[in-house]
């Protein structure tokens, strides 16, 4: 077994600074959600996808790859949003294993009554806190990390551990 290539100080500073960022900016978007629509941060985003798809339908294998969730933690969700009158399950006629989740007109209404306190969130917690320089490395980087793992990139086993 091969000795972990441990992080040093400056990439400990790196990483400790994001699980804190990440954390807390996650628990403030909960917060306000929570407060000011009922929802929590996953649902909002399952609306939210649901709302970009092509007549507010996803089929829900689809819709966790885009929320990085499990199939149970969605239908969870999808459960949830579906006694608000939020989101609606049909199967699929084409796969009798498939099954869609599309967005309701309450569904749509909840999300646009939603969405301006969770941007002013979203701004107060991140974006207005960065200048536009740090935005665009923010995006950049975390993109190429997103990517990096999207594709099945990212090296596993012991390597690239760290003391934490």
């Amino acid at each position: 077994m091969t000795e972990p290539r441990w992080l040093d100080e400056r990439e400990m500073a790196a990483w400790q600074s994001f699980l804190r960022a990440g954390s807390r900016i996650g628990r403030h978007l909960e917060r306000q959600l929570k407060a000011e629509s009922g929802l929590s941060h996953q649902q909002y985003e399952i609306l939210v996808r649901l709302a970009d798809a092509p007549d507010g339908e996803l089929r829900m294998t689809e819709l966790a790859a885009h929320l990085v969730t499990s199939k149970s933690g969605l239908t969870y969700q999808i459960g949830q949003l579906e006694r608000r009158g939020l989101v609606r399950r049909r199967t699929c006629e084409s796969d009798v294993r498939g099954v869609h989740a599309r967005l309701t007109a309450d569904g749509r209404r909840a999300l646009r009554a939603a969405a301006p306190g969770h941007v002013a969130a979203v701004r107060e917690a991140l974006i207005d806190v960065l200048d536009r320089g740090e935005l665009d490395q923010l995006a950049e980087s975390l993109g190429r990390v997103a990517r990096r793992l999207e594709e099945g990139e990212a090296p596993t086993g012991t390597d690239g551990g760290t003391r934490r």
